[in-house]
């Protein structure tokens, strides 16, 4: 052994197997938990029930124009008939009702 090698330190070998073990580890543990939050949100379903909306009838007002509508949402309030929807409500008063499937 010269003076040369003995006096200089020798460059340390750097292990990839480690740390690149470790990191692939992290990565598929990481796609595990994000799988599993999946798969648990896709197993909450909460539907809402059926509403029955009755037959479907066709409401032909005083001045031509048409209604179509169902049944259960035609409601007759202190002689006067009314269409009662989700967000509105529509004065059918003098119009006659058919039972048709539109």
């Amino acid at each position: 052994m010269t003076r040369v090698e003995l006096y200089h330190d020798k460059p340390k070998q750097f292990h990839w197997k480690g740390p690149f073990l470790i990191i692939l580890a992290c990565f598929i543990l990481a796609f595990g938990i994000y799988q599993l939050n999946q798969y648990w949100h896709d197993t909450i379903r909460i539907d809402a029930p059926k509403e029955n909306l009755g037959k479907k009838v066709v409401v032909h007002l005083p001045n031509g124009q048409e209604v179509y509508t169902y049944e259960n949402l035609i409601v007759k309030k202190d002689g006067k008939t009314y269409y009662k929807g989700e967000r509105n409500t529509i004065d059918l008063t003098g119009g006659t009702i058919d039972y048709k499937n539109w």
